[in-house]
């Protein structure tokens, strides 16, 4: 049989109130609100300055790369974010 070897006891797990949030999960949050941010910014420059939408999509080329762009920064960046809101929460507690 063999022995067993006892397990060395960890750091404290659980942060001392007054410790900084980890900088990944900063890094996180300042990424997808920048991502954020362009996908608003694209969204609203669609809308106003390339022509608008319509049904069938939008009038110009600028407008669809613009939509294109949109529809793919919302997304991400909103998962960037929650990803580094959970990290930062999850080492508040």
């Amino acid at each position: 049989m063999a022995p067993v070897i006892p397990l060395r006891p960890t750091a404290n797990p659980t942060p001392d109130p007054g410790e900084k949030p980890p900088r990944d999960a900063i890094l996180l949050m300042r990424s997808g609100g920048g991502a954020i941010a362009t996908g608003l910014l694209c969204a609203l420059l669609t809308k106003t300055v390339f022509g608008g939408i319509t049904p069938q999509g939008p009038h110009t080329n600028a407008g669809w790369l613009s939509l294109i762009i949109t529809l793919m920064c919302l997304p991400f960046g909103s998962m960037l974010f929650a990803l580094g809101a959970a990290k930062w929460f999850r080492k508040r507690r």
